[in-house]
């Protein structure tokens, strides 16, 4: 879940992590395909890192945050910021979720 291009902050590291075991209550092959796509989409970013959605969230911190959604997992968001060398992976939540008020 590393690539020299992509820094995960802990709370994205914990939100896959915890994406995966609740997919993996159903299927472990689907569990471990989620964590491929994840790595996959990161690792795109990390070369576009324009690709994403611009998105825009109160907290001054996320004022360049991008979003891209999961290849293969299209109810799931990846929310990063980019970087000189890469991205920085801030969050990765289903799209269900309240995203203003998980990024206050």
């Amino acid at each position: 879940m590393s690539g020299e291009h992509c820094r995960f902050l802990p709370q994205a590291r914990t939100d896959i992590y915890e994406h995966a075991r609740y997919i993996g209550r159903d299927s472990s092959a689907a569990a471990e395909r989620f964590l491929d796509a994840v790595a996959g989409t990161c690792a795109m970013l990390a070369e576009l890192p324009k690709s994403g959605v611009a998105r825009s969230f109160k907290h001054p911190a996320l004022a360049k945050i991008r979003m891209m959604r999961v290849d293969g997992f299209p109810h799931y968001l990846v929310f990063y910021l980019p970087a000189r060398t890469g991205i920085v992976v801030v969050r990765v939540v289903h799209g269900t979720r309240d995203l203003p008020t998980l990024f206050l």
